[in-house]
């Protein structure tokens, strides 16, 4: 994983206290909802959330691309680093 996968693994897995995940658990290819993360709906907003506080940008959820962005840590990283101001 490049830092901002790492980062953005951490954050997720902080944030909502994923206790059954560990960084050592999951990669780029890690799916965020089902298997791997685990994640439903409602995680996903609050890392919607989170992203637009830490990275200046802001995850919109009539955003077309949302199934493609949310579907790995690495989509989402990639999105982030397009997008984020800092």
């Amino acid at each position: 994983m490049n830092e901002l996968e790492t980062e953005l693994a951490a954050l997720i897995i902080g944030e909502l206290n994923l206790q059954d995940v560990t960084l050592a658990d999951v990669n780029s290819r890690t799916p965020l909802y089902g298997e791997g993360f685990g994640l439903d709906s409602i995680d996903i907003l609050e890392i919607a959330l989170l992203i637009s506080k830490k990275y200046g940008f802001e995850l919109r959820s009539d955003n077309p691309d949302n199934k493609v962005i949310f579907s790995s840590l690495g989509r989402l990283a990639a999105h982030v680093a397009a997008h984020r101001a800092t």
